[in-house]
């Protein structure tokens, strides 16, 4: 066989089950690799930050990498932003990045690029096949490191020829570590540190936030009166009525500090330490106190269960939690649609186990805060800033479990970085329901342009953060790549448009004007 399939082969029997792609020229030998295995799904996305957005929600849900095929440096460029925010919130992803064959390279045609050079900031590790056996051999190392921690972004470069060249054979998938477990004397640290606080805090991020570590983290609040706190943007945060409750960090700097200034010892499990997104004029950066005692539990690739697990016992944990969240979602205020009675209605009718991908910016932070106690779910955040990554994240999250309704919660500037998105939705005939919502503005930087110190803003400022002139016709742009769409104005329109999204299978967009 050729190196091409020889990969892929490998690639299957590693556990890889998926390939998100915008492949071109230089992988055309991978693409009719895909037809010659079977088991390894292909999905096509029409912008390269649509493919890498949805490994990102494919690793989130499945625990496990899909890999992309993307085409030589530009097309690795191209997504970017969406492996920068996988890359912060630990997903595990193989990319392929097809190159020219080695013996072109020198003669520098147009697509020549410095592939390594875009890779490594966005990976843990980058390899360059060197024969049609080592790119195999590549193959089962970078899905073995990929699952490693909590997740690692592993990128492979293909020249073509060794794609081509026959004589290959697949390689065996190798063993993937064991996520490292904490240290005897850094439990008993954390331990001693909530024991003698007064006021004590449990800030938790990454696995830490799913459910049976969760439950682990009750009983740590309940042998000690701490109060679990969870980073501002999560991977992936189980939550809902009978799980654990969590608070959390506020987005805004002041506000984050404020909320922290009164904890007297901070134990840190899946999360660094908080700072301000951005700096300030006059403002802090870093926003735990510095009167507060810090102890590092677990980083952010240890293993969290166990820690939490262990803190719990040396505490003398009871076996059980009173900090479970009770269910139960806010009333609605009728009348002209809101983020606010939005969000109180999308609590409400959340089905039970969705899948919620965030990026509703300023219009779902009220969304989140009111479906604490709706049904069981997983809520799915921006974890590197980089705004595009919402509608592709649903993608992988649907395509990796497929019987759960997913719910996407998007901001309308956002949305348009990656609108492709809604045409691998409808060709996959993928069970989301976007929920876009709609303010003809960056609203978020309206916001931000007083935090900063701006001057008072002028006509030609104010024109660079608003969507109008033209408005941009959501229902017409989702019906047009194939996606049902309505309009909603008022709660009685968006509770009638949202119920019929749920009752069926297949994309929809709802359009909320707020």
């Amino acid at each position: 066989m050729n190196g091409a399939r020889a990969l892929l082969e490998t690639l299957k029997a590693s556990g890889v089950e998926v390939c998100f792609a915008n492949p071109g020229t230089s992988e055309m030998q991978l693409v009719a690799a895909l037809d010659e295995v079977d088991g390894i799904r292909a999905v096509l996305g029409l912008f390269e930050g649509v493919v890498t957005g949805a490994a990102d929600g494919y690793g989130r849900m499945a625990d496990k990498p899909a890999v992309t095929l993307l085409h030589l440096g530009p097309g690795l460029a191209n997504g970017l932003a969406n492996l920068h925010n996988a890359r912060r919130g630990g997903s595990p992803i193989v990319n392929l990045v097809g190159d020219h064959a080695d013996y072109h390279l020198y003669l520098n045609s147009p697509l020549t690029s410095d592939i390594e050079g875009l890779a490594r900031p966005v990976s843990d590790w980058v390899h360059r096949a060197t024969s049609a056996d080592d790119l195999a051999e590549a193959g089962a190392a970078a899905v073995a490191i990929a699952h490693e921690g909590a997740g690692r972004i592993a990128t492979v470069i293909v020249p073509a020829n060794h794609a081509w060249s026959g004589d290959a054979i697949s390689a065996p998938p190798r063993p993937t570590d064991a996520r490292a477990t904490v240290a005897p004397d850094v439990i008993e640290r954390a331990a001693d540190a909530l024991r003698n606080a007064r006021m004590p805090c449990l800030f938790v991020g990454g696995r830490a936030l799913r459910e049976d570590a969760m439950l682990a983290a009750g009983r740590v609040a309940t042998a000690t009166g701490a109060r679990i706190v969870c980073e501002t943007f999560a991977t992936r945060h189980q939550r809902g009525a009978g799980r654990v409750a969590v608070e959390k960090l506020p987005y805004f700097g002041e506000e984050a500090q404020a909320f922290l200034a009164e904890f007297d010892a901070i134990v840190y499990c899946g999360a660094d330490a908080p700072v301000s997104f951005f700096a300030y004029p006059g403002k802090p950066s870093i926003l735990a106190p510095d009167t507060a005692l810090s102890v590092r539990l677990a980083s952010k690739r240890q293993n969290h269960l166990h820690a939490l697990s262990a803190l719990a016992d040396a505490l003398g944990a009871p076996a059980e939690t009173d900090r479970l969240q009770r269910a139960g979602t806010p009333p609605v205020e009728e009348g002209k649609l809101t983020p606010v009675n939005a969000g109180a209605i999308i609590a409400e009718m959340l089905p039970d186990d969705a899948i919620v991908s965030d990026e509703g910016a300023t219009s779902s932070f009220a969304a989140f805060a009111q479906s604490a106690g709706a049904a069981r779910h997983d809520w799915l955040q921006l974890t590197g800033g980089a705004i595009g990554q919402g509608l592709p994240v649903a993608i992988g999250a649907a395509i990796a479990c497929p019987n759960r309704k997913v719910i996407a919660l998007q901001a309308d500037g956002s949305a348009m970085y990656t609108n492709q998105a809604l045409w691998t939705m409808a060709r996959e005939r993928l069970d989301i329901v976007t929920i876009l919502f709609n303010n003809r503005s960056y609203a978020i930087l309206n916001i931000e342009m007083t935090r900063v110190g701006a001057q008072t803003p002028g006509p030609k400022a104010k024109a660079m953060l608003n969507l109008r002139e033209p408005d941009i016709q959501w229902r017409t742009l989702a019906e047009s790549m194939g996606v049902e769409a309505t309009t909603a104005t008022t709660t009685e329109e968006f509770r009638a448009s949202l119920g019929r999204a749920l009752a069926r299978k297949g994309p929809v967009l709802i359009e909320a004007m707020i």
